[in-house]
């Protein structure tokens, strides 16, 4: 959704962004070409592309996997989310020319059918297997990618399919752990695949101790229940404040000398709401644009998407929020910035 409240087509900002992507595959897969040739001369054309292709897909995987937790920890990562189904179809894209090569270049000379023969093959660690479900992992995802499949499936459905990417993930450290570094002893490829899975696992960790101190944040509730959520003057304007009450997430936003509180979960991908802002009288989800009325909860004209509210009010400085949500879309009346509370 844009500003305009049309849909999202073809901007600039997404031909940047797969200019950037395209061209960064690019030029890894050349360096790639030139630095195998140089080290290793007698290589054969088919191991070179089959490697170049193979390690390109499991880089861009890690890139992936690196992008929703560096975008938590800092909303400069944020652009680098918004298109992030356009690196996992190129992911696909590349595991598919490796496994490709692999297929043509062992499997398909024998007897046996060439997929039939890659379950067959492996005389010790079934790494092929574990490389094949990978690929089929990664082309689910990259098949339901569009939003139609988003729409049809329902958004937990589709967020739990595409969850299956730390799946896709743990087989493919196993189909390189037990395949590639079993042939080669050189340190240099063991070093790569420790330091991509390292900084994986350290930024996931890092990015859900942020996540725990926020929910584990204790709120004093009021004698009429409501909840004390913040203070007015951390609400940067026209952004929110997200404060977990009762169990959810809640973002609190300030814009026009006014405050008013919503689920923190956009409809369309389960993205922060809260990591938005206001866009001409919208909360703009971060993730791909969606907006919502902050007053209501609910999508301008013609979108349907609705969220839920919380009923707010401002004393003395303070933000209280009632625990409660109200039904998806229900109108609730913007508390007022006092006085005291308006920036200076």
């Amino acid at each position: 959704m844009g500003v305009a409240y049309v849909a999202v087509q073809w901007n600039r900002q997404k031909k940047v962004y797969d200019a950037a992507l395209v061209g960064g595959v690019a030029a890894y897969l050349a360096l790639f070409a030139i630095v195998t040739e140089m080290l290793f001369p007698h290589v054969t054309e088919e191991i070179l592309l089959m490697r170049a292709f193979g390690s390109a897909a499991f880089l861009l995987l890690h890139v992936i996997l690196c992008m929703g937790p560096l975008a938590r920890l800092h909303p400069k990562f944020l652009p680098l989310l918004y298109n992030r189904r356009h690196a996992g179809v190129a992911c696909f894209l590349l595991g598919l020319a490796h496994s490709g090569l692999i297929v043509a270049t062992y499997h398909a000379a024998g007897d046996v059918n060439p997929i039939l023969s890659v379950f067959v093959s492996d005389a010790g660690a079934p790494f092929q297997i574990f490389g094949f479900f990978a690929l089929f992992i990664l082309f689910l995802m990259a098949a339901t990618s569009h939003d139609f499949w988003l729409a049809n499936l329902s958004a937990p459905v589709w967020k739990s399919l595409h969850m299956l990417v730390y799946a896709a993930y743990a087989l493919l450290v196993l189909h390189v752990a037990f395949g590639v570094l079993q042939a080669e002893l050189s340190p240099i490829y063991v070093g790569a695949a420790v330091c991509g899975l390292v900084t994986v696992l350290a930024l996931h960790l890092r990015a859900a101790k942020k996540e725990t101190s926020l929910d584990a944040e204790r709120l004093e509730y009021a004698p009429d229940g409501f909840v004390d959520a913040t203070a007015v003057s951390e609400i940067p304007e026209n952004r929110a404040r997200i404060v977990c009450i009762a169990g959810e997430r809640v973002a609190i936003f300030k814009y026009a000398g006014k405050i008013s509180a919503v689920s923190n979960v956009c409809q369309h991908q389960n993205g922060p709401l809260g990591e938005g802002k206001i866009v001409s009288g919208c909360i703009t989800c971060p993730w791909h644009g969606y907006q919502y009325k902050p007053d209501t909860g609910a999508s301008p004209p013609p979108f349907r998407e609705k969220v839920s509210t919380f009923n707010v009010r401002v004393r003395n400085g303070r933000v209280f929020v009632h625990p409660k949500a109200n039904p998806a879309g229900t109108a609730a009346a913007p508390a007022l910035v006092e006085e005291g509370a308006l920036p200076r």
